[in-house]
């Protein structure tokens, strides 16, 4: 129950939030945007694109039950998706010491980005309501997004992402 508040707020601004970047045509320039991780460690997200596949992920609030499941979705797959050359970034508007503290308790081996003033969510065009972004995916391929999901799963997200990097080798 204590959890209720913050389900709620989710859920609304996922509802209600999606504000922001319309409906650009895939394949579009990725956001070049710049946050801190959960170690408070400068990040640049265009050094990752120029490195292979980013998946960009965003979720609402570390630590409640359906972004620890969208997390733990993409840690389990982790091998397969870093075999497969995606580096996995996720976002919230937590603070660098709420994303550390997340990161810690789910042994997530990826970095996560504490975006408290929305910058990234803003550039990105994520939806977000009183300090929650909407939980959407994006993946970049040499710096352009060539996937997004505006509706993005918990516990199916890595199978999501699995599948579309099957659909992406095909092409």
């Amino acid at each position: 129950m204590k959890h209720l508040p913050i389900i709620l707020m989710s859920l609304f601004a996922a509802l209600f939030s999606q504000a922001g970047e319309g409906e650009r045509v895939i394949p579009y320039p990725a956001p070049r945007v710049e946050a801190v991780d959960q170690d408070g460690k400068a990040v640049k997200l265009e050094d990752y694109y120029m490195n292979g596949l980013t998946l960009v992920y965003f979720y609402p609030k570390a630590d409640t039950p359906g972004c620890t499941k969208q997390a733990c979705s993409l840690r389990d797959s982790y091998e397969e998706l870093t075999k497969q050359g995606v580096h996995v970034i996720g976002v919230s508007m937590d603070k660098a010491e709420s994303q550390k503290k997340f990161q810690e308790k789910n042994k997530i081996p990826f970095t996560l980005l504490a975006d408290p003033d929305g910058k990234v969510v803003e550039a990105f065009g994520v939806g977000s309501f009183l300090g929650f972004a909407s939980r959407q995916a994006y993946l970049i391929k040499d710096g352009n997004v060539v996937w997004r999901d505006k509706k993005a799963s918990t516990a199916d997200q890595a199978a999501d992402v699995l599948k579309v990097l099957k659909e992406l080798g095909k092409r």
